[in-house]
């Protein structure tokens, strides 16, 4: 027992000397190291009376965390990464089914690296990324607490002269052929995840608007192009009011129609949308359409180039209506309530539309509609909640098939 104790004590000398003589370097690289993150619970319930009894309603806790680590290599690169505690592969939440009769239990999730790339800054205005990165575009989304993410694997590059910002970029792979949440999901087009991808930007900064063209394309499966104008105007101290014009065209591929039963090949998208706060009141007003061959405009409803209710998404739906509407006020300055409104209507086509195909339908026309109120409570800066409620009618040529009433739970922490 001696002899244990004493080789014990020797080593315990040992390692505190080399933690002594190493003290300083591992402060220092403590130092350049830059940490941040999320960590978002949302509990969703959904009762669709339309769908019968063995599936009628959705009960599920879902989780998300989101690390995110930078550290300076030298005064030109600094390298970055992200890891998410979520679904592999989407960086999407994971979810737990919570419905008692439905062999409802607890369960984990999966730890994935999203992102690991380095960040150079040598060439003055200008900075290069290399690696594993979010596909920051405005068809994508690049990171999202609430939701899935796009990255791959590539070469991005922005340069900033004086009010205008160009930029380029090529990924040999990307994970757009999962991670593409909505009513037509990416990994329901038969996307290659390893085909190349290919954007380029520019951008400028003009004081009362900010202007916007953007070119993606996919290798043997789409070319896309995207022209916005955004504008926030000051009426007053306290009231300002924000406009948007957006319009995006995508085509698909010849080759890719060819393998997909002769798909429509043209999409398009535009949208107006107004909104403002004024005082305590706030209000928003949007109308998108699509083009009477296909609505395809995005890889991910959450990206700028579609429009998102609740419910309810204009990407992938040919020949749609879509008008939006949202009023509230703040009952307190740390909480607020606000009514959304929402109807999409699209005429049936026989074509052979991206939603037709998807569907399996064809010459039936589609209307929803959906309102919800959210009642949002920030408690602290880094620290906000939200309990939101409402219903969600679909008609598949005039005949009920969605009749759901729907109450969401969601606490949002950010460090």
């Amino acid at each position: 027992m001696r002899k244990i104790s004493k080789i014990s004590l020797v080593a315990a000398v040992a390692v505190a000397g080399f933690s002594t003589a190493n003290a300083q370097p591992l402060e220092e690289a403590i130092k350049n190291v830059d940490v941040s993150g999320s960590v978002v619970y949302r509990y969703n319930n959904y009762d669709n009376s339309e769908a019968g009894n063995n599936h009628s309603n959705t009960d599920q806790n879902n989780y998300k965390i989101g690390l995110n680590l930078s550290s300076k290599v030298n005064d030109y690169v600094k390298f970055n990464s992200r890891f998410i505690v979520g679904t592999k592969n989407t960086y999407d939440f994971t979810s737990t089914n919570a419905h008692k009769d439905r062999n409802g239990g607890d369960g984990s999730a999966d730890i994935s690296l999203s992102q690991a790339y380095f960040g150079f800054t040598a060439i003055p205005n200008t900075v290069v990324n290399i690696g594993k990165q979010g596909l920051t575009t405005p068809y994508t989304v690049a990171v999202d607490i609430n939701g899935n993410e796009q990255s791959g694997t590539g070469i991005l590059a922005l340069s900033t002269f004086g009010p205008i910002t160009a930029g380029a970029g090529y990924f040999n792979n990307t994970n757009v052929n999962v991670s593409g949440n909505g009513y037509i999901k990416t990994s329901d087009l038969g996307f290659d995840g390893g085909s190349d991808m290919y954007v380029a930007t520019v951008q400028g900064d003009l004081d009362f608007v900010k202007l916007e063209a953007w070119y993606a394309g996919m290798q043997n499966t789409f070319d896309s192009y995207t022209l916005a104008a955004t504008s926030k105007i000051d009426l007053a101290e306290s009231a300002n009011l924000g406009l948007e014009l957006r319009h995006v065209g995508l085509k698909l591929d010849q080759e890719y129609s060819k393998n997909t039963l002769d798909v429509e090949r043209d999409n398009a998208m535009t949208r107006l949308a107004v909104d403002g706060k004024f005082s305590i009141v706030n209000a928003r007003l949007a109308y998108t359409m699509t083009d009477k061959d296909g609505g395809l405009t995005a890889l991910d409803q959450d990206a700028k180039n579609t429009s998102l209710g609740w419910n309810i998404t204009s990407n992938g739906i040919a020949d749609a209506k879509y008008f939006q509407a949202a009023l509230g006020a703040d009952i307190l300055d740390n909480l607020n309530f606000t009514a959304h409104y929402g109807k999409l209507k699209a005429d049936g086509t026989d074509k052979v539309t991206v939603n037709n195909l998807v569907k399996g339908y064809s010459d039936v026309d589609l209307k929803q509609e959906e309102i919800y109120g959210q009642l949002t409570y920030k408690m602290s800066k880094n620290l906000s909640t939200y309990l939101r409620y409402g219903q969600f009618e679909q008609k598949i040529d005039g005949v009920k098939d969605i009749d759901q009433n729907m109450g969401r739970i969601q606490v949002a922490y950010t460090f």
